[in-house]
């Protein structure tokens, strides 16, 4: 995952791109662009997605769950609340029948280790989304960070963590 330095505007809002490329055994499986803005309360917005899903060698097999806030009735969501708070319920994003997910935070002052560092007063979100209904996923976000662990807790078995931090 990099935050780069691009921007793009939607509904308005000047977004950050983040570029994610998610590998399996040597082998990029995934490619996606996200969008995010953050207000001046200091909410932080997500705004959409370019997904690509690629084969081994490289072809796009689908681009299935991408989406973008205003286009075909879709709508920014919020990943992460300024000022959060255990019990917080929030929606993270929506088109309908393509993104649908869905944050409760479930603790604050978390502490949570990586290959990266040792993190402080962590932030995490259980996640689901009714066009997964039996996977929950938990996400731990650090201060000045942001996401630092995903885990699935119930439905699959999928583990990601920061591991590196790269500077500019």
């Amino acid at each position: 995952m990099k935050v780069t330095s691009e921007t793009r505007p939607i509904l308005g809002v000047n977004c950050i791109i983040v570029h994610d490329v998610v590998g399996q055994a040597g082998v990029v499986v995934e490619d996606t662009f996200d969008w995010y803005a953050q207000d001046k309360d200091g909410n932080v917005w997500y705004f959409g997605e370019d997904t690509r899903e690629l084969d081994a060698r490289g072809r796009v097999t689908t681009t299935e769950g991408s989406w973008e806030a205003g286009q075909h009735g879709a709508h920014p969501g919020i990943v992460m609340t300024a000022h959060p708070k255990v019990g917080d319920f929030y929606r993270e994003e929506y088109r309908k029948g393509v993104a649908e997910d869905r944050g409760s935070i479930i603790r604050v002052g978390a502490n949570r280790t990586t290959p990266a560092g040792a993190y402080h007063d962590v932030v995490v979100v259980a996640e689901r989304t009714r066009l997964e209904p039996k996977i929950l996923e938990h996400k731990a976000y650090a201060p000045g960070i942001g996401l630092i662990t995903e885990n699935v807790v119930k439905g699959a078995d999928e583990t990601s963590h920061l591991a590196r931090i790269a500077s500019a």
